[in-house]
This record gives C-alpha cells, structure tokens and sequence, in this order.
C-alpha cells in the first residue's frame, strides 16, 4: 500500500512540476497569442479621454512593432504599401484616435508558425472591428510576420489577405 501511496504522490509532484514549467516558461505560440490579444486591447479605444492617455496608447502600441516593417494592408478603400518606422505607426495611431469615437478590435482566430529556429513567425488571423456609428464590423484576413528581437516578439511585417468574395 505505501508503494502505491508512493508513485501515486510523484505522479501527482510530475504533473505539478510539468503544469508549474509550461506557466513559467510558455512556448513561443502561447506568447505570440497573448501578445496579439493584448495588441488588439491597445488598439481598441472608447470615445473621450485625455490627450496623454491617447499618447500613451499610441506609443504603447508602436511597442509591438519592430523598428522597420513592411506594410501591404488594404481596409475599407484604405491601402498602405509602404515601409513604416515605429515613429510613424505612433503618428497614425494618435491620428486614428483623434478620428474615431469608439473602436473594438478582436483577433478571435489566431494560427500561428513557429520557424524551426523559434526566432520567427508567421501568424494567420481574423481581425475584427467594430467602429462607432457603423453598422456593420469590419472582418479582413490578416497575416503578420513576427520575429523575436531582445526576447519581445515583435511585428516586422502586416498583409491583408484577398479573400474570395
């Protein structure tokens, strides 16, 4: 019966070991999905609030961002096809936030591809969002291009996808 209680008691010290080293030190897919849902929370805004409060975003999200990256994006009659520097991206984020009165952004399906050198993704996704005073959500295919720089995974490339329509 002790050698029962036994491997019973270090099956049960494994496990809590195993679930405590996968919190401790999550795999890149796991990072790269907590931050995309934390990116889609800083874009996101309510009408109103202070003019620093809007800066502070803006810089918090150029943070996502590596210091060059590639833009191919077409939303709604609004295309980009250029290189931005984060410099820009806090430039046009201040100015979306000024524009807009509320928006909602979601990534509700996220898949993405770890390089076999874990210092690179790919990530497909959904973007939604919901504007203020529109009816109908803006859903667009995204695919987006990571790379791992100073330990952050940070966004060097975003595409629209064409999608059959």
């Amino acid at each position: 019966m002790k050698n029962i209680f036994r491997i019973v008691l270090l099956a049960a010290l494994a496990a809590l070991a195993l679930w405590l080293w996968t919190v401790a030190f999550p795999g890149p897919e796991k990072v790269i999905r907590k931050r995309l849902t934390e990116l889609a929370g800083t874009v996101s805004s309510s009408p109103g609030g202070s003019d620093l409060a809007r800066l502070a975003a803006a810089r918090s999200l150029a943070g996502y961002f590596g210091t060059n990256v590639e833009m191919n994006v077409d939303l709604a009659g609004h295309g980009l096809h250029d290189p931005m520097i984060r410099e820009e991206i806090t430039q046009a984020a201040l100015a979306a936030r000024w524009g807009a009165g509320s928006l909602t952004v979601k990534f509700p399906d996220i898949n993405v591809t770890v390089a076999p050198d874990q210092q690179s993704a790919v990530v497909d996704l959904t973007m939604e969002a919901s504007i203020s005073g529109e009816h109908d959500p803006i859903v667009q295919e995204m695919k987006l291009t990571l790379q791992k720089t100073g330990g952050q995974w940070l966004i060097t490339r975003v595409e629209t996808v064409r999608t059959l329509s």
